[in-house]
């Protein structure tokens, strides 16, 4: 696993991202889709768990430990760093393709106190808001 630390003289914020799916193989069509859109290799399957590792982090997705059904967390966003808009517009073609759901606005340019950025949102089958994000 990755660690937590400095890359290349840059501090990273995450080690890795969890999400939670009642559905392992349903969840693994749709990450491997949605994250190859964005050059990432496909999961590394561990039992009841995929991994997408990549040098400055993991992504994860998992049955719960505890045996009870998995939920969304109402409120939460995880936001997948783009190159370019049209790799976000990629990202969005595949998860929608794959059993994902378009949620929020349409994909496009939306500008705030963060300045202006290409946002597109889909809900993954299990019901996690997911973001590809593109900074402009």
């Amino acid at each position: 696993m990755i660690r937590a630390g400095k890359t290349k003289g840059k501090t990273r914020m995450f080690s890795h991202i969890m999400v939670g799916t009642n559905d392992l193989d349903k969840a693994k069509t749709f990450y491997d889709a949605v994250l190859g859109a964005l050059g990432v290799a496909p999961a590394v399957v561990d039992g009841q768990r995929i991994f997408y590792m990549t040098k400055t982090g993991v992504f994860c997705v998992s049955k719960p430990i505890d045996g009870k059904s998995a939920t969304h967390a109402n409120g939460g966003t995880i936001g997948f760093a783009c190159a370019s808009s049209d790799q976000a517009d990629a990202w969005h073609a595949a998860g929608t393709a794959n059993g994902g759901t378009t949620c929020e606005d349409p994909p496009g340019v939306r500008e705030g106190g963060l300045g202006k950025m290409y946002l597109a949102y889909l809900r993954d089958p299990d019901g996690n808001k997911l973001c590809a994000l593109h900074r402009m």
